[in-house]
């Protein structure tokens, strides 16, 4: 039987999604548990690896299990076996042409900031904090710089497996809002594409809070866009403000 799991996880305390060795992950974490319900180790695919810190709130996993069990049975057995940071919250039994990573069409992401003098506790492992003021109006016309089909090289990881480093972002805006728990001005970063790189969000946040901040400025992005050269982008931001939201399927 195939299925598809929708998983949601707090990503602070987990080495990111992918297997490493003895280094606790979410993909561990999950395989860990299925071997317990299946009686013998399962495969795990997931439709993207999640760096270390960053969260998900619509992850989707493929698995196939020799055992014949009720997807509301897989869900709760699963749920039995892992920590609470991590929870898979729907489960559906699909045709063995599904695969989590290979069957997605588009990915989408947001990255979060406080942006205030003080950071709230209840935001401090799920938000970025920037104290600084933040020029939103020349945020929202840089962002407009990064939708379209481009070579992302200049913002992802210098080291990295992938064929083509050729994406299409589909959605990047920047969206600001008062968050009565953190009592504090939320900025809100919404990216969607075809695909991503390892840092490419992070990266292109980054890169925007320069431009916030007043350090950067359109003619640079536009350069490190053409040009691949990563000393023109900004810093990559913190792992903590970024979460998967959700991953398009047919």
């Amino acid at each position: 039987m195939f299925f598809k799991l929708t998983i949601q996880y707090d990503g602070t305390d987990f080495h990111g999604w992918q297997l490493q060795g003895d280094e606790r992950t979410v993909q561990g974490e999950l395989s860990r548990a299925l071997a317990l319900i299946e009686g013998k180790d399962v495969v795990v695919h997931g439709a993207g690896r999640t760096d270390a810190g960053v969260h998900a709130e619509g992850q989707v996993a493929s698995v196939r299990m020799e055992r014949e069990i009720a997807p509301e049975k897989l869900l709760a057995a699963i749920n039995g076996n892992i920590a609470r940071d991590v929870r898979v919250i729907g489960c559906e039994a699909v045709n063995d042409s599904f695969h989590a990573r290979y069957s997605a069409l588009e990915k989408s992401y947001v990255y979060r900031i406080v942006n205030a003098p003080v950071m709230s506790p209840f935001w401090a492992r799920y938000a970025h904090h920037e104290a600084r003021s933040l020029d939103m109006n020349r945020m929202r016309l840089c962002a407009q710089l990064f939708t379209g089909e481009h070579d992302w090289t200049a913002f992802s990881a210098a080291q990295s497996d992938v064929k083509s480093r050729v994406r299409t972002i589909t959605r990047l805006c920047v969206e600001e809002r008062f968050d009565e728990r953190a009592c504090a001005k939320m900025i809100e970063i919404y990216a969607s594409a075809d695909g991503f790189l390892r840092y490419m969000v992070r990266s292109i946040v980054g890169t925007l809070l320069a431009v916030g901040r007043g350090e950067m400025y359109e003619e640079a992005i536009a350069r490190a866009i053409e040009t691949g050269e990563r000393s023109l982008a900004g810093q990559t931001a913190p792992a903590c403000g970024l979460t998967l939201l959700s991953v398009r399927y047919e």
